[in-house]
């Protein structure tokens, strides 16, 4: 299998907005070029010459199946660019650790001394957690 060398190239490829929409087909399960077709509104013709990128970039494979031929993702060249990425998320984690610390301060309850106050809680979170599915 030829895989791209360059990150240029993979950008390339995924700057594409039809490509990126395939690919995110393409991560819930195998996929016909017919299916791709129907669920992108896309000519048949469109679906093919981006599949045929994709493949020889190496983001896909196929295999055929009776008579139609079934893409799937391949991992692999995601894995370099998420790799690739790594060496900037330090950049993004510092500000999503921020925005946390900060919803965090608005979650504080303010004290209005002129009533009665209800005992309430908060939970804090860890860094860059979502929120607990339940808590409000």
């Amino acid at each position: 299998m030829e895989y791209i060398a360059d990150m240029d190239s993979v950008f390339e490829i995924i700057a594409e907005p039809n490509r990126r929409a395939i690919l995110s087909l393409l991560v819930l399960s195998k996929q016909s070029v017919g299916e791709i077709e129907r669920q992108l509104r896309m000519p048949q013709p469109t679906v093919s010459k981006h599949l045929r990128v994709l493949r020889e970039a190496g983001f896909v494979e196929s295999t055929v199946d009776a008579q139609r031929r079934l893409y799937r993702l391949r991992p692999e060249p995601l894995q370099e660019l998420d790799a690739w990425l790594a060496q900037f998320r330090r950049f993004w984690s510092a500000h999503v650790d921020a925005l946390e610390r900060h919803l965090d301060r608005l979650d504080q309850p303010t004290i209005d001394h002129s009533r009665p106050t209800k005992k309430t809680t908060t939970r804090r979170r860890g860094p860059n957690r979502e929120r607990d599915k339940g808590e409000k």
